[in-house]
């Protein structure tokens, strides 16, 4: 592609949904509340919008790429309430040391590792040193560094513990936001005044 485009990668549980220990099922899935109108805000600001997941689940056998259909339809209709809509879900369905094969595998894909982020870029044009990441744990920042995103860490979910973890491992956030609402105003308050083919 010869326009990249900066894009906004949004982990899923904790970040945009309540964290419950692996959503099996549609009916677990609920948005955090400002989540829709995070998403829109970034739709209508120019980025590409991407949604990250580790989901070891699927290795541990707690359920099957096939059930997170319906839970992904279901996310996307939430969004779409609010006017949001998510460019492409990537998802990771591996671990490296638990579960069954094909997915027990050290895969390049699983947070921290960058793979998912680099299929945005290779798949949909994503300018990835002009990007950001908003997660609630340290894995998310750390596959935003690792492509020279900007890496923004929620404090809901698993945020108030990974901000322990950041601390002790020396690990500096760009920003550390209470909600995913909080994270977007922050970037769209960076890119303020900057035409948006060029944010």
């Amino acid at each position: 592609m010869t326009t990249r485009r900066p894009a906004v990668f949004f982990d899923r549980d904790g970040t945009l949904n309540e964290e419950v220990e692996f959503v099996s099922a549609p009916e677990q899935l609920r948005l955090i509340e400002g989540a829709g109108r995070a998403v829109r805000a970034v739709n209508e600001s120019g980025f590409l919008t991407f949604v990250v997941s580790n989901q070891s689940g699927i290795a541990r056998g707690l359920f099957t790429e096939a059930d997170l259909v319906p839970i992904h339809e279901k996310l996307e209709r939430e969004l779409a309430a609010s006017g949001a809509r998510i460019d492409r879900i990537y998802y990771c369905p591996h671990h490296p040391t638990a579960g069954i094969p094909p997915y027990r595998v050290d895969c390049d894909c699983r947070k921290p590792r960058a793979g998912m982020l680099r299929r945005a870029e290779r798949e949909m044009g994503a300018d990835l040193s002009r990007s950001y990441v908003i997660g609630d744990r340290i894995v998310d920042v750390l596959a935003g560094r690792s492509v020279g995103a900007k890496g923004i860490l929620v404090l809901t979910g698993y945020g108030a513990s990974a901000i322990q973890e950041c601390r002790a491992q020396g690990i500096a956030p760009d920003y550390v936001a209470p909600s995913v609402e909080e994270a977007v105003k922050f970037i769209l308050n960076e890119c303020k005044g900057v035409p948006t083919e060029n944010v």
